[in-house]
C-alpha cells in the first residue's frame, strides 16, 4: 500500500507540474474570436488529460524501474501474477466513460463555434492560386484585405477557383477549407481589434506558403470610415488606367506579376506593353493589347519562357475590366 500511495501522490504532482509548463510556453496564439473561447477551453482540457495521463504512464514506469530493480546477487524470480479481473475492468470502464465525456464536450464546443448571429454581415471571399479576395456585397467593394468590426458575426462565403484551399487565421482558431464547385461558409466574430493574417492551411502549389493577406479587426466606427473611403475610391476611378489599378489590387494580381521588375512566380508587368516576348514553344509575340487581353482570358494559351503554366483560368473578369486591366499595365513604365 504504501507504494501505491507514494505512486499516487508523484502521479498528482508530475500531472501538475506539466500542465502549468504546458500552459506557460503559451502554444497557443493570442484569443482574437469569441469562436476561440470554447475551442481554447476544449483545448485546456485535453492538456489537463494529456498531462495526467502521460503523469500516469510515466511515473509508475520510472518508480519501477527505481525501487523495483533486481539487486545485486539477487537470482530469485519474481511473483507470478495471473491477472487481475477488477483492475482490467477498470481501467476499461474509467477511459469509456472519460472519452463519452469528452465526446460531450466536443459537441457542445462545436455547437458554440457554430451558433448563428442572424444579424452577421455578409463576405464573399475568393481564394486562387495564390491570393484572397474579399467582396462586401452590402457596401459595393472588393478588397485584397479583410476588414471586420470587432464584437459583430461576420459570414464569410467562400469560393475556390482553382484547387482547394483553406482559410486559417490562427488568433480566430476556426480553419475552414475551401473546395472548388463549392460555397462553404465561415462564421467569426472578432473581439479583439488588431492586425492579423489569413493564411492559406491546404497545400495548393508553388507559392503556397506566400497566399496571405492582412485582416484589421477595428470599432465600428473605424469600419465606417474605411468602408467609405474604399467606396470613394471607386467612386473616383473614371480612367480604365485607375479601374484597372483597383482590379488589380483588389484581385491581388501582383502576387504573381510584380510591378516593378523584381522576380515572381509571373512575368513583371513593368515596361511590357510593346516589348517582345519570347514563349516556351521558342515563338515570340509582340505584348500588343490583343496578346494582353488573350492572356488574361486563355492564361495557358501562350505561356511564357522560364515561367510554369501555373495561373488559373477562372478570374471571371469581364471584356470591360480585362480592357481596364490592360490599359493599367500599358502605364507601368
Amino acid at each position: 500500500m504504501r507504494h501505491f500511495v507514494i505512486v499516487g501522490i508523484l502521479v498528482i504532482v508530475v500531472a501538475v507540474l506539466t500542465y502549468v509548463g504546458l500552459d506557460s510556453i503559451g502554444l497557443m496564439p493570442v484569443e482574437a474570436s469569441a469562436q476561440a473561447v470554447p475551442i481554447d477551453w476544449m483545448w485546456n482540457w485535453n492538456v489537463v488529460a494529456m498531462s495526467f495521463f502521460f503523469s500516469l504512464i510515466a511515473v509508475p514506469l520510472f518508480y519501477s524501474l527505481i525501487v523495483f530493480r533486481r539487486r545485486k546477487g539477487d537470482a530469485t524470480d519474481a511473483e507470478h501474477i495471473e491477472g487481475n479481473d477488477a483492475l482490467e475492468i477498470t481501467w476499461t470502464v474509467i477511459p469509456l466513460f472519460i472519452a463519452i465525456v469528452f465526446a460531450y464536450m466536443g459537441a457542445y464546443s462545436l455547437g458554440a463555434v457554430k451558433r448563428a448571429d442572424p444579424n452577421a454581415m455578409i463576405v464573399k471571399v475568393t481564394a486562387i492560386q495564390w491570393s484572397w479576395k474579399f467582396e462586401y456585397p452590402d457596401y459595393g467593394i472588393t478588397t485584397k484585405e479583410l476588414y471586420l468590426p470587432v464584437d459583430k458575426q461576420v459570414v464569410l462565403k467562400m469560393e475556390a477557383g482553382d484547387v482547394i484551399h483553406s482559410f486559417w487565421v490562427p488568433e480566430f482558431r476556426v480553419k475552414q477549407d475551401i473546395v472548388p464547385g463549392r460555397v462553404t461558409d465561415y462564421r467569426i466574430t472578432p473581439t479583439l481589434e488588431g492586425s492579423y493574417k489569413v493564411r492559406c492551411a491546404e497545400l495548393c502549389g508553388t507559392s503556397h506558403a506566400y497566399m496571405e493577406s492582412p485582416v484589421v479587426v477595428v470599432n465600428q466606427a473605424e469600419f465606417d470610415e474605411w468602408v467609405a473611403a474604399r467606396r470613394s475610391e471607386v467612386a473616383a476611378a473614371q480612367t480604365p488606367e485607375e479601374r484597372g489599378q483597383l482590379l488589380v489590387s483588389a484581385n491581388g494580381c501582383a502576387a504573381c506579376h510584380s510591378l516593378d521588375g523584381s522576380e515572381l512566380p509571373g512575368p513583371t508587368w513593368q515596361a511590357l506593353f510593346g516589348e517582345s516576348v519570347k514563349l516556351a514553344d521558342g515563338t515570340t509575340v509582340i505584348a500588343d493589347e490583343a496578346y494582353l487581353a488573350a492572356s488574361i482570358k486563355d492564361p495557358l494559351a501562350q505561356v511564357v519562357e522560364g515561367f510554369q503554366p501555373i495561373m488559373p483560368a477562372t478570374y471571371g473578369f469581364s471584356d470591360e475590366e480585362i480592357a481596364d486591366i490592360v490599359a493599367y499595365i500599358k502605364t507601368l513604365k
